[in-house]
Order: structure tokens, then C-alpha cells, then sequence
């Protein structure tokens, strides 16, 4: 190895010395073998190559790195290159068989260290001087692609051309030795120095080449420095280089991407967020199943904003200063405002829904607010997003709630709201959902009914898919029919319950249950479905109660009334509906007092003294032309439905509040005061100089007499019969859902006492028709969440039942004539009771009485009215009380008071045949001797009788305009009993006997008791003062009397 070393430093003084001796003799510049022989320096010098290889690779990032090797021997370096050449020269070969073949270039011998290149086209061969024979060939380096080799003057040309600076490359190891040898002139055999050391044997010589390097050395070549176009290659690299740079940016920029979404990714899984948020049922708010001790908040600006007003949907009472106000008002100079509800143990918050003030006139809502937990009330932790306090966005207006979820459960037992800013006042309405956690504890929001049903909303599509599996399954008792169509074409859907479905049979009573009045009143839809649903599922299990309803009452069930409407609160969904959506049809009308106002006509022919001679206490006609009017497509198939079918008990079921309502829905106005004349008529014999405070005093006193209807102590008894077999409605204790308890703890009010309305269904139901009908109120919460419905089974399904037995409690029969054929549309009365009912096409009627014994009576025209007392117990069943009916002359009555314009009929009176006179034509002579004796006692006897028939008639007359006084001011009297009285004329042997019988109509008007016989000179005075008699104008009806 020293030998080695050593040979090699001989080797660079001698070239040292040559090459500087061919310098000076021919005037060249000796710094490129200088810069040569420093270049071979890291062979030596490894270290401070490696520096300066890390300076240039740290100065230009395009320069690959290279890493220093060891070096090697003369005999490794020859076999080296000597494996290259032959390398090179089989590409060569290749390449020249791949080409046409080209002209041979004599001037130029090829290098053993460069392969052929393809020539441009665009260029012709040169040839070059030969070299001078006394300066040794300089070797070349072949062309790199970055930049070729050039002389100093052709460098400096290129530059000035292009105005680019070419970019130096720093040479390889083997580039560098192999450089070295060339510059030794060791390439070929005669350039050795004399003193060089020759090869091994086994090495190979620089000189020997194969047959195809001498087969091109007769090809003429182009210079190397003319071969290339050094303008192109300048742009070339600059595209390069550009292209190079943007690649290293666009990567440099997916790496910083790629780093970004792998820390994103590395927090967010640090973060247990939930790919859905999860979904809880409300805790109660609304539902008042939260307390009022279980709220609380920062102030309160009036004594009506408390925070127990903080619930969802809560209703003022419309009087701003009063003290049910619509919502929790914060007190406005406080800073830190905070609403707080206490769950009573931990559970799972989800979310909250908030909602502004309910008030006709201000807007007054939250817009943003924070969240906090704590489980000591106490320290108390605001909910993060992730980066910062999460501020949520509330409401834009005062009705419509909106819902906020977390995207994880917080578990905890105190919430609060932190309001932020809100627009007008601060007031808020809230509702929290919740999920319980798993404990032994048994919570309200969790029951396990006993009952298999499906537990869930249906909308229209479901419900009629829902009513066709129920009909499936018990296709025996159940019938689907529709009462008619909405405004937007739904069908209302009806299901039948009977054991004869489809058929009404005769003594047994037809039942309804209705719903869906108010499209986002959704729970009583949900229990009239699941009511069916029970129903068919215990029949089909001998059930014997069921099995009893089933066989004894045709039951109709419609649990939607207004489908439009509940299609769009289903839209919105539980808790998100606000109080009026849906609430009318899509025509706006609300269906419950869209009905006609039959109790102004009852009251004003009350008043008038026509009831009920001319206007009927009972099936009231509907007012004309009313169908043509503003009433809704809904209203008119109820109607119709109503009259085609013989109700004779039903319910809506409603919501909003928990309460059971009954007639009158209407309040009876205060009779007019008219003048003191008429007040001096209309109570005679009273002090008519009272004020009108004494007045308004009375009426006040008698104000149940102006809601109540004559059925009110059945009414109630059939609304305690639903209220005290509900679980919770009759627990008042904490006030009803809006306001303090309305029903006096008992459950049941009447409408008329608490929100009057015009029109209403209940109303019409009970002047139109038989059929006695009330308003159930199930909730405070109108759309319950669908977790909540089997509680609320629970609640109502005992009511539901004992609702419908009552419809056996009172008397049926049926009411037949003398050969048993049924009477329909007569008339059953009952004493006591100003309220009348038919009988329906069958001739059966039912009459709802409480226990007693009442006197009752059934007429028709064409037959004698029968009176029967009648028994009603306090055992289960209707007490059976028919009729059976003779017919009477009546029709001919009514054809001769038509022949006679409805006047009164006049006396005539028929004289007998005289004593002793011969009819058959005969001589009467004994008779003849008399009748002159007679002639004076006759004139004397048709005066007296014309006298008496005139006094008669003036105390008819008298007696008349009594009466129709009375009747105009409403006076009560008592129907008469149709009485006939003979009286006879006073006679003598010489008189003729005249038989007088009173009118028919006489007996409407009987004498009172202390009248006195009036004076001639009364009578002439009152015939003066008398108005001529006047013809009857309403047309009498044997059932009236």
C-alpha cells in the first residue's frame, strides 16, 4: 500500500513538471490541472471533503449528496475502467445498430471514453484542427445533461447569449480519478511516462479495443463543443428547475396538510364526541311532571315572571300585571342571569329548548346563552366545544321554539341557562330532555305498561295502516269507514266496534269517542288508537268487560278530525310545534267552534214565551242557509254524520290543559232591561223602581242559571265518571297546567265558567241532536314525546272504558202504536227536565237520567200521548220503559182549522125539534094552542143567551191578551188537561132546550180563580177599548198539549 502511495506522487510531480513545461513553452494557462489536481484531493483529504461536499449540498438542495469511498488501487482503478469502456462501447454498438449509418469523420479520432451522439439535423459536420504534436491531448469530459464541459471562451460566449449563469456541478469520485488518468495521459500507450510502473498480468490495457471502435474510427466527428445547442439546454434546466420547485412546494404543502389532519385527527379522538347526538325525552317542564319547588332563577322582574312561568308553552292569562304571566322575566338591573331547573338526581342532559315570552304585544326572546352543570349547585361548569365556552343561538322570535342538542351527554343533576343577549325584555320559556340513568330507582319517564301495543306517533299513512291490521285481526267486531274528506282530500277515518258491524240494532246504543279536533292536539289520536288496538286484543282473549262493551254499544272511534293540521305539527315533531301550529285547518277555521249557534235561538224563544210551542227545546233546525256560508269541509261531514246516526253519548278528546269540561260552552247573555214599562210587565206585582245594580246584582246571583243547561247534574255526573277514573286529573293540588286549579279539586268545570266559546261542538250536539257530549282535556302537554304516550295509557285507559259504560245509565225503550209497529221521531219528555228526545227509525230511544223516578211521556202526531213512571237505579243497565201509542182524530182537526184559516171554530147551535110537533108532516093541533103562549118566553129567552154568548166572548178575549203577555214575557204556566163541560140552558115547557158545549180552545185559557163577573157598563166600555181579534200565526201540534 506505502508502495502504491508512493508511486502515485511520483507520478503527479512528473506531471506536474510537463504540464507546466507545454505551459510555458505554449503560452496556456496551467489552472485547470491545478483545479484538477485539487479536485483529486478528498482522495487524501477525506474529511475536509466531506465539509465542503455538506457546504454545497446545504448552498444548492439540487446536488445530490455523495458519500466518500475509499481508495482504491491502480489495478482496481484499471479494471474499473476498463469494465466502463467495454460498457460504453457495447451501447455504442447498439445504438449504431438502432441508426442509419453516417458519413466516416477522418478528423477526429474517436475517445475511448465517449460514446457516439446522435447529431442534430440542423447542423453539418466540421471538422477540427489536428492537435499539435508537441502539446499532449487534453481528454474531455463527456457531456452531462445539466451542463457540458466548455472551454473559458465558449462558457463566457453562453452566458452572454443566454444571460444565464450555468449552474456548476461538483464531479463524482470516479469522474475524478478517471480525469486524472486522462490528464496523465495513461489512456494511451504512448503517453506513458517512461518511468511508469507497468499493469499486472492479469490486468487489461488501456489501448486494446474491439473491431467496432476501429470500424468508426474512420467517421468524421463534430467537435463536442459544436454538438450541442447550449441555448436549450439553458432553458431546458430552468424548466427544470421550475418544475423541480413546484414539485418540492406541492409536496412540502401535502406534508403540512397530511401533519395538520394527522394532529386533527390525534385531538379529536381525545374527544368523546358521538357520531349522533343522542336523543332524550323532555324532563317534564311542560309536562308538569317538574315540580314548581324544582325551579329556580337569578330575580324575577314581577311577582307573574317567577321561574315555576319558565316552562314550555306556558299561557298568560292575557292581563300584563297580573300574576300568570307568560314566561320567567329576569329582573333587568341584575348582571349574571341564570334560569336553573333541579332533575332531583343525576341524569344524562342532551340538550334544551328555549322559547320567548308569550304576550300579545311585546317580543321579547333570548338569542344566545350558555349551558352549566353542577352536582352540588354550587360550583358549577360551563360546556366546552372543544375550544372555548359553547355559545348557543336561541330564539328570533316569541312563539316558535328552538332546540339545542350537545354532541355528547353531560351527567349531572342541576342545569342552568345563562342568557346572553335577547331582544326586549329578557323572558324566557324552557324545557330540558334528559335520559334517566340505569338505577334500582323507578322513575316517572319510565313505565312498563302491561299492555303489548305499539307505543309510537302514527301520521295519515300510518294511522289508516295501523286501523287496516287492527280491522284484519278482528275482522268480526270491527268495520273502517270515513265521515268525509278535509280541505286537502284526506279521508277521516272511522272504526266500528260492534258485534254487528256495519248495522244498527235495535235497544242497543251508539257510543262515539272523536279526537284530532286540533291538528297538534296529538295524544288523544295516539289513545283512540291504542284503545283499538286494546279492544280487538282483549276480545280475541274473552275479556269479559270488553266482551260485555263489545256486545252491548256500537262504538265509533275517529282519532283524527283534522288531518291536514296533523300532518304539519308531525312535521315539526314533538316539543318543536309551538301552540298554534296546527291548531286550525288549512282553510283556518277551528273545527270545534266552527258549529252553528243554536243557543242564542233557544234563549231568544225563551224569552219570547215559544218554547216550546213554537221553536222546540230539542233538534233545533240548523239556521238557513247556514251550510252555504263560512264553515269548514270538516264541519259539514260531522254534521251529517251526527244526524244519520243516533249518538247518544260521546267526547272530544283535546289538550292543553287536564280538565273535564261539560255544557254549556256558551254564556247565556242577561235578558234586556227595555223601559220600566216593560220591566212593570215584565214581574208584576214587584217593586219596579229598582236601580240597575240591584239588578245586575240579581243576575249575578243567578249566574249558574245562565250556563247551565236542564240535564247540568248529569252532565256532571258523566264528567266526574272520566275525571275520578283518571290517575292524575283529579290531583289539583299544584294547580292546573296554566293557572290555580280551576276545578275545585274535583276535575271537571264547566266551559261556560271558564273559557266561553260560541259554537261549539259540545253545544250543537246537545240542541241538534240526543247525543250528550263533552270536552276531555288530557295534558298540559299537548304533543307529548312519544317516550311519554305509555304513561299516559296507563292514565286514561281505565277512564276510556268506564267512559263508555255510561252510556247505560237511564231508560230506553221503544215506542210502538196500537199494532206494534215502531213510531219513529217521537217525542219523549220528561218532568222536570226542559230538554226533549226522539226516538230514532227503529222506534228505540235512550234517555240519560241519574237515579229517581221521573214521569215520562211520549207523543207523536197522529197518536194519544201516554204517560208512565218510570224507575231509574243505581244497579248497572238502562231501565226499559216503552210505549205503545193509540191513534187519534187529529189529522181530521187539523183539516178543519186549515178550512177555517186557523181561527177559532164558532158555536152553532142547532135547535131540537119542538114538543108535540109532528116531524113526519103530520097536524098538530093540540101543540098549536101552546105556541102562541110561548112566543114572549122565547124572545126573552134568545135575548138572555145573546147577552151571554157576548160576555163570553169579551172574557175570552180578555183571558187571550193575558196570555199572550205572558207568553212575550216569558211567564211559566202550567199545560192544562183538556177538559169538555155540557152546560144546559135553563128551560121550560114552553121553551126550547139548547145544548152548548165549550170550544176546543177554551181550555187553553182558564179562568183565574178571583175573576168576577164584569158590569154591562164594563163591558160596553172594554168592547170600545178592545182590538179586534187576532188569527192565530203559528201552527199548533197535537204533541204540544
Amino acid at each position: 500500500m506505502r508502495g502504491a502511495l508512493l508511486g502515485l506522487s511520483v507520478s503527479l510531480a512528473l506531471c506536474c513538471c510537463v504540464l507546466g513545461w507545454d505551459g510555458g513553452v505554449e503560452g496556456q494557462d496551467t489552472t485547470g490541472v491545478q483545479t484538477q489536481v485539487r479536485q483529486a484531493g478528498p482522495v487524501v483529504h477525506g474529511r475536509e471533503w466531506e465539509e465542503e461536499r455538506e457546504d454545497v449540498m446545504m448552498d444548492d438542495p439540487g446536488v445530490e449528496e455523495i458519500k466518500p469511498k475509499k481508495k482504491k488501487s491502480i489495478e482496481e482503478v484499471e479494471a474499473a475502467r476498463a469494465k466502463k469502456a467495454a460498457e460504453k462501447e457495447a451501447k455504442a454498438k447498439k445504438q449504431k445498430a438502432n441508426k442509419a449509418p453516417k458519413a466516416p469523420k477522418p478528423t477526429k479520432k474517436p475517445k475511448a471514453t465517449k460514446a457516439p451522439k446522435k447529431l442534430k439535423a440542423t447542423k453539418a459536420p466540421k471538422a477540427t484542427k489536428a492537435p499539435k504534436a508537441t502539446k499532449a491531448p487534453k481528454a474531455t469530459k463527456a457531456p452531462k445533461v445539466t451542463k457540458p464541459k466548455a472551454t473559458k471562451g465558449s462558457k463566457t460566449t453562453a452566458w452572454k447569449e443566454e444571460g444565464v449563469k450555468p449552474v456548476t456541478r461538483i464531479p463524482s469520485l470516479e469522474e475524478d480519478e478517471e480525469k486524472l488518468l486522462i490528464e496523465l495521459g495513461w489512456d494511451r500507450l504512448d503517453s506513458r511516462p517512461s518511468g511508469h510502473t507497468p499493469l499486472s498480468a492479469g490486468s487489461k490495457t488501456l489501448t486494446e479495443h474491439g473491431q467496432d471502435y476501429w470500424d468508426t474510427k474512420q467517421e468524421t466527428t463534430v467537435p463536442w463543443y459544436e454538438e450541442y445547442d447550449y441555448a436549450d439546454l439553458a432553458a431546458k434546466q430552468l424548466e427544470e428547475e421550475a418544475e423541480k420547485a413546484r414539485k418540492e412546494k406541492e409536496e412540502k404543502v401535502k406534508w403540512l396538510r397530511k401533519k395538520w389532519e394527522e394532529e386533527e385527527e390525534e385531538r379529536l379522538r381525545k374527544i368523546p364526541v358521538h357520531a349522533e347526538p343522542k336523543k332524550c325525552p323532555p324532563l317534564g317542564l311542560e309536562s308538569h311532571r317538574v315540580d314548581d319547588d324544582q325551579l329556580l332563577a337569578s330575580s324575577q322582574s314581577h311577582h307573574g315572571f317567577s321561574a315555576q312561568r319558565g316552562r314550555l308553552n306556558m299561557q298568560s292569562s292575557g292581563n300584563e300585571e297580573g300574576v300568570y304571566g307568560g314566561a320567567w322575566c329576569a329582573e333587568p338591573e341584575e348582571k349574571n342571569h341564570w334560569f336553573e331547573v333541579d332533575a332531583r338526581r343525576e341524569v344524562e342532559f342532551t340538550g334544551v329548548i328555549v322559547q320567548g315570552r308569550n304576550s300579545d304585544t311585546a317580543e321579547d326572546f333570548v338569542s344566545t346563552f350558555y349551558v352549566s352543570f353542577s352536582n352540588d349547585s354550587r360550583d358549577w361548569t360551563v360546556l366546552h366545544d372543544g375550544y372555548a365556552e359553547w355559545l348557543f343561538y336561541g330564539n328570533v322570535d316569541r312563539d316558535s321554539p328552538v332546540m339545542v342538542q350537545f354532541d355528547w351527554p353531560t351527567v349531572a343533576r342541576y342545569i342552568r341557562v345563562l342568557p346572553q343577549s335577547w331582544n326586549g325584555s329578557l323572558c324566557l320559556r324552557v324545557e330540558v330532555m334528559a335520559c334517566q340513568l340505569t338505577s334500582s330507582f323507578r322513575s316517572e319517564n319510565e313505565v312498563n305498561p302491561t299492555d303489548n301495543l305499539d307505543f309510537r306517533h302514527h301520521n295519515y299513512k300510518d294511522m289508516r295502516q295501523m286501523m287496516k291490521v287492527i280491522n284484519e285481526e278482528c275482522p268480526n267486531i270491527t268495520r273502517i269507514y270515513n265521515i268525509g274528506k278535509s280541505s286537502a282530500g284526506l279521508k277521516m277515518y272511522a272504526m266500528e266496534i260492534s258485534d254487528n258491524p256495519g248495522e244498527h240494532q235495535t235497544g242497543e246504543p251508539e257510543f262515539r269517542y272523536t279526537a284530532g279536533l286540533h291538528g297538534n292536539e296529538a295524544l288523544g289520536r295516539e289513545l283512540l288508537l291504542l284503545l283499538m288496538q286494546f279492544m280487538c286484543k282483549e276480545y280475541n282473549e274473552n275479556n269479559p268487560r270488553v266482551r260485555r262493551l263489545v256486545e252491548g254499544v256500537r262504538i265509533h272511534l275517529v282519532p283524527s278530525l283534522n288531518p291536514d293540521a296533523y300532518e304539519l305539527a308531525y312535521e315539526m315533531g314533538s316539543e318543536m310545534g309551538n301552540w298554534g301550529l296546527g291548531h286550525w285547518t288549512e282553510e283556518g277555521y277551528d273545527i270545534f267552534q266552527n258549529f252553528p249557534d243554536l243557543n242564542s235561538v233557544l234563549w231568544g224563544a225563551e224569552d219570547r214565551g215559544w218554547v216550546p210551542r213554537i221553536v222546540p227545546n230539542h233538534h233545533i233546525p240548523l239556521p238557513e242557509n247556514f251550510l252555504n256560508g263560512s264553515v269548514a269541509l270538516e264541519t259539514k261531514a260531522i254534521i251529517n254524520w251526527m244526524e244519520r246516526t243516533p249518538f247518544v253519548l260521546g267526547a272530544n278528546l283535546q289538550g292543553g290543559e287536564k280538565v273535564v269540561a261539560y255544557p254549556f260552552d256558551m254564556q247565556r247573555p242577561p235578558k234586556a232591561t227595555g223601559t220600566l214599562g216593560s220591566r212593570r210587565e215584565l214581574r208584576p206585582g214587584v217593586n219596579h223602581e229598582m236601580n240597575e245594580e240591584t239588578w245586575a246584582r240579581m243576575q249575578r246571583q243567578n249566574g249558574d242559571a245562565l250556563r247551565e243547561t236542564s240535564d247540568d247534574t248529569m252532565f256532571r255526573w258523566l264528567a266526574m265518571s272520566y275525571a275520578h277514573s283518571h290517575l292524575t286529573m283529579t290531583e289539583t293540588q299544584r294547580g292546573s297546567c296554566h293557572t290555580d286549579d280551576i276545578s275545585g279539586g274535583q276535575g271537571i268545570i264547566n266551559r261556560a265558567s271558564w273559557k266561553p266559546v260560541v259554537g261549539s261542538m259540545n253545544d250543537f250536539s246537545y240542541l241538534h241532536t240526543n247525543c250528550f257530549e263533552l270536552s276531555v282535556f288530557l295534558g298540559c302537554d299537548k304533543f307529548p314525546h312519544e317516550s311519554e304516550l305509555p304513561l299516559e295509557w296507563e292514565n286514561n285507559r281505565e277512564a276510556l272504558l268506564s267512559f263508555i259504560e255510561q252510556v247505560h245509565r237511564g231508560i230506553k225503550g221503544i215506542v210502538r202504536d196500537m199494532e206494534g209497529k215502531p213510531l219513529a221521531n217521537a217525542t219523549i219528555s220528561v218532568d222536570g227536565v226542559k230538554h226533549d228526545v226522539k226516538t230514532a227509525a227503529a222506534g228505540d230511544y235512550w234517555r240519560l237520567l241519574n237515579p229517581g223516578e221521573y214521569r215520562v211521556t211520549a207523543r207523536v202526531d197522529g197518536h194519544t200521548l201516554q204517560t208512565r213512571l218510570c224507575i231509574v237505579g243505581y244497579d248497572s243497565g238502562a231501565t226499559p220503559c216503552s210505549f205503545t201509542l193509540a191513534k187519534s182524530n187529529w189529522d181530521r182537526i187539523k183539516q178543519i182549522m186549515v178550512l177555517h184559516g186557523k181561527r177559532p171554530i164558532r158555536l152553532v147551535t142547532k135547535a131540537p125539534p119542538r114538543v108535540g110537533s109532528d116531524i113526519s108532516g103530520g097536524s098538530v093541533g093540540s101543540v098549536d094552542a101552546t105556541k102562541t103562549g110561548a112566543t114572549g118566553g122565547m124572545g126573552g129567552t134568545s135575548a138572555n143567551s145573546h147577552n151571554a154568548e157576548r160576555l163570553r166572548r169579551l172574557r175570552l178575549m180578555r183571558l187571550r191578551k193575558m196570555h199572550q203577555q205572558r207568553l212575550r214575557y216569558n211567564f211559566s204556566t202550567t199545560t192544562p188537561v183538556a177538559t169538555t163541560t155540557t152546560t144546559a140552558a135553563p128551560t121550560t115547557t114552553a121553551e126550547l132546550e139548547t145544548e152548548s158545549t165549550t170550544s176546543w180552545y177554551d181550555s187553553w185559557f182558564p179562568v183565574e180563580s178571583s175573576y168576577t163577573e164584569p158590569t154591562p157598563a164594563e163591558v160596553f166600555t172594554e168592547i170600545q177599548e178592545s182590538e179586534p181579534t187576532q188569527d192565530y200565526t203559528f201552527e199548533y201540534k197535537f204533541e204540544d198539549y
